[in-house]
């Protein structure tokens, strides 16, 4: 794919200009794009891809948030339970609907609240870049980048860019729990924040080492373990390697709470993440 980096950066500049760039959660994505952009070309170069393949990587972060946008601005959220699926927003916005539904139906999904979105049938990629070899493999990308797991059965090029555009996604959520309010991030107010617990099942899908359903998310302590136990799902050791440079997981461990039950949980979090990022770290080593 011949991609002019110069192009696809201000086409998302003049998509975003339509939106209250002065309002800060789309601030807080913009911003995100931006790094999960880099984060994925750094992925990509770590596992030795090509510069061509790099730049692949790149666009699809640039591209991956696209749906959040009109998200918040339709529903003021960006929880989807709340309101739209934003991964397949932002996918039909780009490939349109028959391109989306196309590649999800790989994993049989259906999802609510797509039709009042009012996607246009064709896309937008076009403005972004001119060659259309890798629109399947992008639209893939972006459709499945939230998803609780990809689909079985994709290639395996297509699997590996999935993958990168999902830990690069990863480790920026991570940044943006700690840069930006939580109550903004949440929707709740400080008070709400500060009291409230996270659900049993909750810590149990924490304690079982793998992400967290959406569906079991009620509260912001919830929602904040949910966003920890993201590490679990890191798939290149470069991945989890960053996390451990910038530092921001330790920072939302140590969340601090009014609650002395949210006060344990969190303290029991730390020690069994820690103790998770010990073990990972001592067989990569070969201990």
């Amino acid at each position: 794919m011949n991609l002019d980096r110069k192009r696809a950066g201000d086409a998302f500049r003049e998509y975003t200009a339509r939106y209250d760039v002065q309002d800060e959660k789309v601030r807080l994505k913009v911003e995100h794009t931006w790094r999960v952009a880099e984060l994925c070309e750094r992925i990509a170069r770590s596992l030795g891809m090509t510069k061509e393949e790099q730049e692949l990587a790149w666009f699809a972060g640039l591209l991956h948030d696209v749906g959040r946008f009109e998200q918040l601005r339709r529903y003021g959220t960006f929880i989807d339970a709340q309101s739209i699926d934003h991964a397949r927003y932002g996918a039909e916005i780009l490939f349109g609907k028959a391109l989306t539904e196309q590649v999800l139906r790989r994993g049989k999904v259906h999802l609510r609240g797509q039709e009042e979105a009012g996607a246009k049938e064709d896309g937008s990629i076009r403005d972004y870049a001119a060659d259309s070899q890798e629109d399947v493999l992008l639209c893939t990308a972006v459709a499945w980048h939230s998803a609780y797991r990809i689909p079985e059965g994709l290639d395996e090029r297509t699997a590996r860019f999935c993958n990168i555009l999902r830990d690069a996604d990863k480790i920026d959520i991570l940044k943006v729990n700690v840069d930006f309010l939580l109550e903004e991030i949440y929707n709740v107010s400080t008070q709400e924040l500060r009291s409230c617990q996270a659900s049993p099942e909750v810590m149990d899908a924490f304690y079982e080492e793998h992400a967290v359903l959406r569906s079991l998310k009620r509260t912001a302590a919830d929602h904040l373990i949910g966003h920890v136990s993201l590490v679990y799902e890191l798939v290149y050791p470069v991945s989890l390697r960053i996390v451990r440079e910038q530092g921001y997981l330790e920072k939302m461990l140590s969340f601090a709470s009014d609650n002395p039950v949210t006060r344990e949980q969190f303290a029991a979090v730390r020690a069994h993440m820690g103790d998770w990022l010990a073990k990972n770290e001592r067989r990569r080593n070969g201990d």
